[in-house]
């Protein structure tokens, strides 16, 4: 527990765990390089070698995908399909996209999302196979009218894929789906191979490799969602807050992995000790329990002065998840400035919002909530802007051209203006302006 922090002491407080990419580096341009020249065979080779599986075949076939949909939970299905449409819902409504507009009379603007026609997924696998990921990036594909949508995912040591990743697919129908995991997936689709096809822009969350594999596609002209860091959630409390929803709601954090990062800012100081008591008594419940003990050893319990202290904090961590459970919650919130997604009052977990509220889980870690948001449609098109120009509209604002071409002595650009008008006052004199 860290009392009333001077601000000197910030920046330290609030450092995320650090990682040496050095070696890193190195051992995922090698996968990457080695993938380029090799194609299917490198895939072959390094699934042997990373997932222990030997394959004959890289595609999911239609055969596994229809085993999937037929021995999943009903339950589960039920689940995922509820999911499926509040994520439809909240995404769907960002569609809107405003109509022409004249923003000077003859002068005519718009804008028009176009999707990125090839786009790839990557969805891990692995002690905690992602199938809501699957929602989070596969339906906001699929409403912005992507063409070719690519889903990468790791094999277990079978070969097989989780029959829920495959259920959820085949849900929101994408077909083209890969037994590839690891930097040698993110490669497969920045680069392609005879199998798996070259996209644009590649989606999706993962460990060190995945993210350090992304990291360096994007030098090399293939676009990606955002780099993301280790898991992390910080939650507002005071002296009204439940201890138990607190515990809970930190240890869900913390069980994502030994590098997720956990913070309470709370004004109240019996609110620390108790949420404390709780996360002893629920984290001997967990079956990852051992993750979320490593996650706990950098946890950050801070009390706070006060609830203008607590906000300047929370803005300055800015944190991927925030959890506002005050008896003010909805007033707080108007105050926050950097977060990846909010969570309000005691009724609301983050892990409502990581699986079927509607929201997108894929969120802005590391300090980026500061500059960026949260994964949405915008994310999945290409905002192409149009306009059209009446000769009354080039009339209009010619001149403002003119004069703002000359003064940065470009003038090619004043030129392109000034036949236009000479060619109008010829054909039409002065009456021009009044066509």
């Amino acid at each position: 527990m860290v009392n009333h922090p001077p601000k000197s002491d910030w920046e330290k407080l609030f450092t995320r765990p650090l990682i040496d990419y050095s070696s890193l580096e190195e051992t995922v341009r090698n996968v990457l390089e080695k993938v380029k020249e090799e194609g299917d065979m490198a895939l072959f080779e390094l699934t042997k070698k990373f997932d222990n599986v030997s394959l004959e075949n890289l595609s999911v076939t239609g055969k596994e995908i229809a085993e999937a949909v037929s021995t999943l939970d009903p339950k589960l299905k039920k689940a995922i399909q509820t999911a499926r449409l509040n994520i439809e819902k909240f995404h769907k409504a960002q569609l809107q996209v405003p109509g022409p507009m004249e923003t000077t009379p003859g002068v005519k603007c718009w804008q028009k999302s176009i999707p990125i026609e090839k786009v790839g997924l990557y969805i891990p696998g692995g002690s905690a196979p992602l199938f809501s990921t699957v929602l989070m990036l596969g339906i906001p594909a699929v409403l912005a009218g992507c063409k070719e949508i690519t889903l990468c995912t790791p094999p277990d040591t079978e070969g097989k894929i989780n029959p829920a990743i495959l259920f959820t697919a085949n849900l929101i129908g994408i077909e083209k789906i890969f037994k590839v995991g690891g930097s040698q997936a993110i490669a497969a689709m920045a680069y392609g191979t005879e199998t798996i096809p070259k996209i644009f822009k590649i989606f999706g969350p993962g460990n060190q490799f995945v993210s350090m594999a992304k990291e360096l596609v994007s030098r090399q002209g293939t676009a990606i969602d955002m780099v993301a860091g280790p898991s992390e959630v910080a939650i507002m409390a005071d002296e009204t807050s439940n201890p138990e929803f607190i515990a809970a709601d930190l240890l869900s954090q913390a069980e994502h992995g030994p590098d997720s990062q956990v913070l309470l800012f709370t004004t109240s100081e019996n609110i620390v000790k108790q949420s404390i008591k709780e996360v002893k008594a629920q984290l001997d419940q967990l079956p990852r329990k051992e993750i979320a003990t490593q996650a706990l050893a950098s946890a950050r319990f801070i009390v706070a002065t006060d609830d203008d202290n607590m906000v300047e904090m929370v803005n300055k961590y800015a944190p991927e998840h925030l959890i506002i459970c005050t008896e003010n919650y909805l007033q707080l919130s108007e105050r926050i400035t950097a977060a990846g997604s909010v969570f309000l009052g005691p009724h609301t977990p983050e892990s409502a919002g990581d699986y079927a509220s509607g929201t997108n889980h894929t969120l802005p870690t590391n300090g980026y909530a500061r500059t960026q948001g949260g994964l949405n449609m915008d994310n999945f098109v290409k905002k192409v802007t149009f306009q059209e120009i009446s000769e009354y509209g080039i009339f209009n604002i010619g001149s403002a051209i003119e004069i703002m071409a000359e003064a940065e002595k470009l003038n090619a650009h004043k030129t392109a203006v000034s036949k236009r008008l000479k060619r109008l006052l010829d054909n039409f004199g002065n009456d021009v302006q009044h066509k």
